[in-house]
């Protein structure tokens, strides 16, 4: 079964870029390659369960098993030694990917408290898309009465070619919603 969004992207995005841009083929067109959700957790150095809870509630919203990332160097300041856990991620491809982006840009955004939009300005040098989550809660896999404390996430997606440009049209046609005002700065 194709996801919904891969379908829109095939069916719309790609023809509306083409159009746009003035691509006399698809294969100009940008695409996403993959899509890499970490949650840093400092305390976990110290409380594995902490670091466990993470990784479950990572796997559930994801969709995949989490992996435990791990300190590379020590820094006695924060009283971490090297390999000790500090979080956890997981990368999405292909299908998984779709899916995980349909249900945080339709599900999960709306669901944030005073929610105005995604800042455009979130694109790093390559042209990928960083967005971070102060709560996972929003995401409707995670039951709100089980969680011992709020986790926060850094959301990134990564597109195969194109500039930042091509990347920003490419996610508003897939319905990201973007600030209003940052429109006006661009």
């Amino acid at each position: 079964m194709v996801p919904r969004l891969l379908e829109k992207y095939r069916k719309e995005a790609v023809l509306k870029i083409m159009a746009e841009l003035g691509y006399k083929n698809k294969m100009q067109v940008t695409e996403i390659k993959k899509i890499v959700i970490n949650m840093g957790v400092g305390q976990g150095a110290h409380d594995i369960k902490i670091i466990d809870d993470a990784v479950a509630s990572l796997s559930l919203i994801a969709g995949q098993k989490a992996v435990i990332t791990r300190a590379k160097k020590a820094i006695a300041n924060f009283k971490i030694r090297e390999g000790d856990p500090i979080g956890c991620k997981v990368t999405l491809r292909k299908n998984n990917m779709y899916e995980f982006l349909d249900r945080f840009v339709n599900v999960a955004l709306p669901r944030i408290r005073d929610f105005r939009g995604i800042s455009s300005k979130a694109f790093d040098k390559q042209g990928n898309f960083t967005v971070g989550l102060s709560d996972h809660a929003v995401f409707p896999e995670i039951e709100y009465d089980k969680i011992q404390r709020a986790l926060g996430m850094d959301i990134t997606i990564v597109f195969e070619k194109g500039n930042r440009e091509q990347n920003l049209l490419l996610l508003k046609l897939l319905g990201m919603p973007f600030r209003e005002s940052d429109k006006e700065l661009e």
